[in-house]
């Protein structure tokens, strides 16, 4: 295939920039810094770099032409758990306008089909503590969590566009990926670096379904073939609490963990003085407010759908927290 992946030097993005090229496809990948990308990918063959945004898709959209795929993994997240309370009008721009007019763009490229990242987060928690599923709608979290709104209506954009339009999109729901080539990093890379640099004196209270990108990334192509236009399928792993993780990073590096958990109230309080140290130095947070929140409400969902109609299979999770640290200890600044 000859493909198109946005968000090439994001964690999903760059392990499904490697996944191809290990497969014999070919990729433009769009990406923000040419010189980051160079210096992620080195030398491998068979990637021809786009240097473009989400915020100007009509700078880029030419290089679709001659492109059989399009892998759409970019989006406004990273930066939301940051420093800083305006993220609104990013998180629109990028992850709802920006993703129409893509989607747009690749129909009049000739694409022949889209395999669009969306987030485990449009999924609400059920009020009978069962896992959620691509049926269960949002509430709560899924709603007054921005990044996850922003997907929320991303989708009903979506929904529309397949109607009304020939060419397929498949809905991927990734759940908190971990894994190597992690170089923003993520909140999950910058959770795995706290650790190894002796910063992680405290879990925090829940937890997440956890998943490697690597797996998330197979899903996708195995989407291209077997992924049914407007569907949805969450790609979730197992659940993990964020003492759960610290203490396998323990057993992994030979560090020391976190000797306690904080209650919810200390770890929110922490979470916003950690927000104001990093106004005031322009630094970034090791925790936040809103992290705090989501990683609280211990939201629990299921695959057997991706399973079920893409063979999706999930490695241990140990598995991708050595492979995950191994490639933090080498390229950590």
């Amino acid at each position: 295939m000859n493909t198109f992946v946005t968000g090439a030097t994001g964690l999903l993005g760059g392990n499904l920039v490697r996944l191809l090229i290990a497969q014999g496809h070919t990729v433009k990948a769009l990406v923000r810094s040419q010189e980051k990308a160079r210096k992620l990918f080195g030398t491998t063959q068979g990637i021809t770099f786009v240097q473009g945004d989400m915020e100007d898709v009509g700078k880029f959209s030419d290089a679709l032409e001659g492109c059989d795929i399009l892998f759409h993994t970019a989006a406004y997240f990273r930066e939301y758990y940051g420093a800083g309370d305006d993220h609104w009008h990013r998180l629109e721009a990028i992850n709802i306008t920006g993703t129409m007019q893509l989607l747009d763009a690749a129909e009049r490229a000739g694409i022949r089909k889209t395999i669009y990242v969306s987030s485990s987060g449009v999924i609400g928690k059920r009020t009978d503590g069962q896992p959620g599923d691509e049926s269960t709608p949002p509430n709560g979290l899924s709603l007054d969590n921005l990044y996850f709104r922003s997907k929320v209506i991303g989708e009903e954009r979506v929904a529309e566009f397949v109607k009304t339009h020939e060419m397929p999109v498949v809905l991927i729901l990734p759940t908190w990926m971990y894994g190597p080539y992690d170089a923003a990093p993520t909140g999950a890379g910058q959770l795995v670096q706290n650790f190894l640099r002796g910063n992680l004196a405290a879990a925090f209270p829940g937890g997440s379904m956890v998943v490697d990108a690597r797996d998330v990334a197979q899903a996708m192509m195995t989407a291209v073939e077997c992924g049914k236009s407007g569907e949805r399928y969450i790609i979730g792993g197992e659940f993990r609490t964020i003492a759960e993780i610290a203490a396998m990073l323990s057993q992994v590096t030979g560090m020391p963990g976190p000797r306690l958990t904080l209650p919810r109230p200390a770890a929110l309080a922490f979470g916003w003085v950690n927000q104001q140290i990093a106004r005031l130095t322009g630094g970034e947070p090791l925790i936040t407010v809103e992290a705090v929140r989501t990683i609280g409400s211990n939201v629990n969902v299921r695959s057997d759908k991706a399973i079920r109609e893409l063979n999706v299979r999930f490695r241990p999770f140990d598995e991708t927290i050595r492979d995950t640290v191994a490639w933090m200890r080498q390229h950590m600044a």
